[in-house]
Parts: structure tokens; sequence; C-alpha cells
């Protein structure tokens, strides 16, 4: 199962988080992380940010990344949108 856990950063605080899990292994890692980030998007009610090679090499590296102000088209009333995907022990 692939779960990709989304939080909403103010201030060194999380304000909002969610987990988004999802049963298909058919579909590519790339095409999980975006169904996930669209899923939590839509669950905290903010537009989907761009995905920048930065975000992607931080995906590779550590299974994590992080949003800021100039991902998203619209100003953001948040310092980040952080996704990790969540393993399974």
């Amino acid at each position: 199962m692939f779960r990709l856990w989304g939080k909403i950063v103010k201030s060194n605080t999380i304000i909002t988080d969610q987990v988004f899990e999802l049963n298909a292994s058919d579909l590519n890692l790339e095409e999980k992380i975006d169904q996930g980030l669209e899923s939590l998007c839509n669950h905290f009610d903010i537009q989907k940010p761009m995905l920048f090679d930065d975000n992607k090499s931080n995906f590779a590296q550590i299974a994590k990344t992080r949003f800021k102000d100039h991902h998203f088209i619209e100003s953001i009333d948040f310092d980040y949108l952080e996704i990790e995907i969540i393993e399974d022990k």
C-alpha cells in the first residue's frame, strides 16, 4: 500500500495534516505521488503546487519534499506544504 503524508506548516507548527492511501500496484511512483498530491490539495482546499526538479530530487533522496510560495501560482497563507512517503514496516 502506498501512503503519502501531507502537512501544512506555519511558524514551525503543523496546522493540519492528512494521510493519503492508495492500493494500485499498476501505477508507477510518479503517478502515485501525483494522485496523492491532488487528493491532499483537494482535502486542504489549496491549489496544486508545481512539481520542480528540486522536488523530484528530494523524493529520490529522502522520500519527502516541501512546496513553498514559489511553487504556487497564487499566494499562500502558510509557510509550506510538505509531503512524505510513509513506508510500511
